[in-house]
């Protein structure tokens, strides 16, 4: 079945061109961020994914989960109205109910730290994203163990720029946007806003209230870029962010369909406003100065109806089982930081001008407020209040020493002192402080122009943390830092004069005093904990290949392959259910994911897209043995532009693929006696949709 799947996808990509008018194609050259200082992405040595903002319209993305499935051993966990919570070969968080979370994956946007914040990674007027892959320890210390997920705006330029995009889709689905970026001083301030709004009614049926709405989307995203021109040396910009993100969340039923009985649906908001200010000053020809100030401030409301019915329910076999249940998360968030950077310019090069360097200081300061209602009718109500301000101090530095003229040594290390403090309305207080540090060395070999190998050992760290529910031992109460060492050897290279890239990296990964999270139920509810129980290996590949085949025709694929174990995991409590992790596949780590697709200008002003993207089955979690099976989702979409003008008919999980985007494993069900069983989240249906974009 695999192997029809991968051949299907090859048949797609492999049309036939006959009929097709002249046109070039351009292979994109994407300049990334990566690293300290901007550079191509085939002259990265790190294993990234980047995707533009071509590629976000033809799909009709509203939101990164619209997109990270083109990502090689990348995966995204739901558990809300949207997939919030990413994994990196294999690490990476999957939900979050009481207690706080210290990210595996960071997520930044136009400088701002969103990492714990995964609903704001909405997509319009997003230029690109960035997908980096194992621990970037030197650069973003703790929120990066398993990788980073970075977006940058589209910036303003020196020329007026309108861009207006409206689009219709099933589900009463509609969306509108515009941006208008330019001159507001010629040659001086330059400036960009937008604004959009999506909403969709969403694909839930809630047959107890008898609307299809319960599970609905309804999107806010304002943004606005200045960009001051200084001097021929210094640029300042800033970039501010406006959320507002009313989503509903009813997704769980007793049979796992898209109908539910719920009486009390739950709600998935946020109110979010956050600037970044940004500073780059060309010194002197020896050296660079960059800083960054950011800002977040965020109201988040997070809840759901926890039995999945409506009351009174006369269970007939047991009704002094049956219960009312309902949990609302009320969260606050208030982040800000400070980063201070100096590179080294053309003629500050040091250790007889054959080392480039880069050093900086860095402060972030994370306050975060819960509220939590939680009422189980009979089995009682939790009302729980919690702080949580955390501080991370942080020196870095890298050399990038030229041994010759094709072989750098990379150099690299982070000291971060991280600070803690967590009280709660239970009297548990915890303060804990450490110092962390991680880094880097590497060597490139850049071969020729087109011929990049590279090779590296980096060490990422995650800050330990805190568990809050009261019912748990005192020695459970807290969880230590976890530690990751990857090596990762890689080439990248580029043929057929430009025509043709390749990329492929092999890594092998250590985590040591891995942070697991496990749960155990109680009653209707669940005890959900930390605990530093295991040790695992994360083993892998990654491989793409992007060929402008001729003038008309452009053929992509991808495919990771990940072998994520645990070698040791000491869980008493779950090995007195039965359930052994020894030796198995660690959650939210399928064996395989792959994407091949192509472009094909098929007449004039006409482009017809086609993918299928997929991944093999993986555990829903590493407290039960319950999986996610394999499957594989078709996309489509044919674009007409003539001038400024382009329409886009566009097809998401064209066969209808039914998948799974999070799971559980217990008992919710009055009528079967609360027995343990599977149930799971849908991921979307066959989406069909039609999009209209001017651009002047």
């Amino acid at each position: 079945m695999k192997f029809k799947v991968l051949s299907t996808a090859i048949a797609v990509s492999l049309s036939s061109t006959a009929f097709a008018e002249t046109t070039e194609i351009d292979l994109p050259s994407m300049v990334v961020s990566a690293d300290f200082r901007p550079s191509l992405a085939q002259q990265t040595p790190i294993s990234l994914t980047t995707i533009d903002s071509d590629l976000i319209e033809s799909r009709g993305a509203q939101h990164i989960e619209d997109i990270l499935n083109l990502a090689p051993n990348v995966n995204i966990s739901s558990g809300a109205s949207r997939g919030q919570y990413f994994q990196i070969r294999g690490i990476g968080e999957r939900s979050q109910f009481t207690a706080p979370i210290n990210p595996s994956v960071g997520l930044i946007i136009d400088g701002i730290d969103f990492s714990r914040t995964g609903g704001a990674a909405t997509l319009f007027d997003i230029e690109q994203v960035e997908i980096l892959r194992g621990p970037q320890g030197t650069r973003y210390g703790t929120n990066a163990l398993a990788g980073v997920i970075t977006m940058q705006s589209k910036q303003p330029s020196d020329e007026l720029e309108i861009h207006i995009e409206t689009g219709i889709a099933e589900y009463n689905t509609h969306n509108l946007g515009i941006a208008v970026g330019g001159p507001l001083v010629d040659d001086k301030l330059l400036g960009r806003f937008s604004i959009h709004t999506h909403q969709s009614d969403g694909y839930i049926d809630n047959e107890f209230l008898n609307r299809d709405n319960t599970q609905d989307r309804d999107e806010i995203t304002a943004r606005g870029q200045l960009k001051w021109l200084a001097s021929d040396d210094l640029t300042v910009d800033l970039n501010i962010l406006h959320l507002n993100i009313d989503n509903g969340y009813d997704a769980f039923t007793f049979d796992n369909s898209r109908n539910t009985l719920t009486d009390e649906p739950g709600q998935d908001k946020q109110r979010t406003n956050a600037f970044s200010l940004k500073t780059d000053w060309r010194a002197s020809d020896a050296v660079q100065l960059q800083s960054t100030i950011s800002y977040v401030k965020s109201d988040i409301v997070y809840s759901y109806d926890a039995d999945w019915r409506n009351v009174p329910f006369n269970a007939p076999l047991i009704p002094a089982f049956s219960y009312n249940g309902f949990e609302e998360f009320k969260r606050k968030r208030e982040n800000y930081s400070v980063e201070l950077r100096a590179l080294s310019n053309e003629n500050g090069w040091i250790f007889n001008n054959s080392t480039e360097w880069a050093v900086g200081l860095y402060y972030l300061e994370q306050d975060e407020d819960l509220n939590q209602n939680s009422d189980f009718g009979v089995f009682g109500v939790t009302l729980l209040g919690n702080e949580y301000n955390t501080k991370n101090t942080a020196i870095f530095g890298q050399l990038d020493t030229h041994l010759d003229d094709k072989l750098t040594l990379v150099s690299g290390l982070r000291i971060e002192y991280f600070e803690a403090d967590y009280q709660d309305s239970n009297a548990l207080e915890i303060d804990t402080d450490e110092a962390l540090f991680g880094g880097k060395l590497g060597l490139n070999y850049q071969a020729s122009d087109d011929q990049l190998l590279y090779t590296s050992l980096s060490r990422g760290y995650k800050s330990g943390g805190v568990n809050t529910d009261a019912s748990i031992t005192p020695n459970q109460r807290d969880f230590d830092t976890e530690y990751l060492w990857s090596l990762e050897a890689g080439i990248k290279s580029s043929w057929l004069d430009g025509g043709l890239n390749t990329n492929i990296a092999v890594f092998y990964a250590l985590r040591r005093d891995a942070q697991v999270k496990s749960s155990l139920q109680v009653g209707p509810a669940f005890i959900d904990f930390q605990a530093n129980a295991a040790k695992g290996k994360n083993i892998g590949i990654e491989a793409d290949i992007d060929w402008s085949v001729n003038d008309q025709w452009r053929m992509f694929a991808a495919v990771g392959l990940l072998d994520a174990t645990f070698d040791t995991y000491d869980n008493p409590d779950l090995l007195a259910n039965g359930i052994k992790i020894n030796g198995r596949r660690q959650a939210h780590a399928p064996a395989y994911q792959f994407n091949i697709g192509s472009e094909f200008y098929f007449a004039q002003n006409w482009t017809f897209k086609a993918n299928i993207e997929g991944k093999d089955e993986f555990y829903f979690s590493n407290s039960h043995n319950d999986k996610s099976s394999s499957y594989a989702l078709v996309n489509s979409s044919i674009d007409y532009q003539n001038g400024d003008w382009k329409v886009t008919l566009w097809g998401k999980n064209i066969f209808d693929k039914e998948y799974a985007t999070r799971g559980f494993f217990f008992g919710n069900d009055p009528v079967i006696g609360y027995a343990d069983r599977n149930y799971t989240q849908k991921g979307d249906p066959r989406i069909i949709g039609l999009s209209v974009s001017y651009d002047y």
